[in-house]
């Protein structure tokens, strides 16, 4: 039976609310238990109430002073810290490799740019060395005196037949009288060796002599036969050298070239009465003459052939040959571009 004047609802709500953990309570913020023992809990709260969360009290320090809650302490994943190394230490090796490559890099922009100006300055001074020599200047007295010499030589090949050996030559024979020489016959281009006797060919052969040019004249009346030759050495100076070599003696010297069905037919070696050389510029013009009757060297008094008109005719046919070989241009260059500095 109850006591007047008290509910007993408390008591059950607190019995019926509170949680069993097996006849004791956990301990509470104030550090006191609470159960049902003795019957009714002691401290606050009171086993079983619900305490909002803004009225918990705070923790105490070991002084007493009110201090922060106790939170727990996180531990840190070790994937992730191997994780973080790992990017570091590659982060490491792109920023070395990236280094690496504008320092590369550099350094192929600067021999780049080496190479670059010295060839700007080599173009450059070509195209100032072309312009130089390019452009019209006045020719210098060494630069004329060359080109005569260069012109003079390669008339041997850039003359037509016709020019070195002309079909009619005109001379003065005995007493000034003009009288002319008539070519019979061109013979092939040969060695020096091959168309000269062997003490002239060999000396020749010996500096640099290039070829062998012939042609056999008569002169108007068919009396003489003069068979005249053009030995091409390479420049003056062999030329010089070479005919101050060459055997006196006006037995040996160029080989008579006969024609058949001319005036000059029976010209051969044994018809040959004298031999003589010219020198005009890089070439010696040789000349041979003889009889057109096929009179023998032996058979002719010497007395007659020092008195015979034979000897000035050979030597007026081979001396406008070497004269025309060797006279100097007409027209020399003055300037590098023709006649206009």
């Amino acid at each position: 039976m109850s006591k007047p004047g008290r509910s007993q609802e408390p008591e059950r709500h607190l019995e019926a609310s509170g949680p069993r953990t097996g006849g004791s309570q956990a301990p509470l913020a104030g550090g006191h238990t609470g159960g049902r023992a003795g019957g009714r809990a002691t401290g606050w709260p009171p086993g079983g109430s619900r305490v909002p969360r803004g009225s918990r009290p705070r923790r105490t320090t070991e002084s007493g002073e009110p201090g922060t809650p106790r939170r727990g302490r996180v531990r840190a994943w070790p994937a992730a810290g191997h994780r973080g190394r790992g990017r570091t230490a590659t982060e490491r090796v792109e920023a070395a490799t990236l280094e690496e490559g504008m320092r590369l890099r550099v350094i192929f922009l600067i021999l780049m740019g080496v190479i670059l100006a010295v060839a700007a300055s080599d173009v450059l001074t070509g195209a100032v060395g072309v312009l130089r020599e390019t452009r019209a200047r006045p020719l210098t007295p060494a630069e004329q005196a060359r080109y005569i010499q260069e012109e003079i030589a390669s008339r041997w090949h850039t003359w037509s037949a016709d020019l070195i050996f002309p079909t009619e030559l005109q001379y003065v024979a005995l007493g000034r009288a003009q009288q002319y020489a008539r070519r019979v016959g061109l013979a092939p281009e040969t060695s020096c060796r091959a168309g000269l006797d062997a003490p002239v060919g060999s000396v020749l052969a010996e500096h640099g002599c290039l070829t062998l040019l012939r042609a056999t004249y008569v002169d108007q009346t068919s009396t003489f036969v003069v068979t005249v030759g053009v030995a091409v050495l390479g420049s003056e100076e062999r030329r010089s050298a070479a005919t101050g070599q060459l055997p006196v003696d006006d037995r040996v010297g160029v080989r008579p070239v006969a024609f058949p069905g001319t005036a000059g037919e029976l010209f051969g070696a044994a018809q040959r009465q004298r031999n003589s050389w010219i020198a005009a510029g890089p070439y010696v013009v040789l000349s041979t003459a003889g009889y057109a009757d096929g009179r023998t060297r032996e058979a002719i008094p010497p007395e007659e052939i020092l008195h015979s008109e034979l000897w000035p005719t050979a030597q007026s046919i081979a001396g406008r040959i070497a004269r025309a070989l060797g006279d100097e241009p007409s027209a020399v260059p003055q300037c590098t571009q023709g006649n206009v500095c």
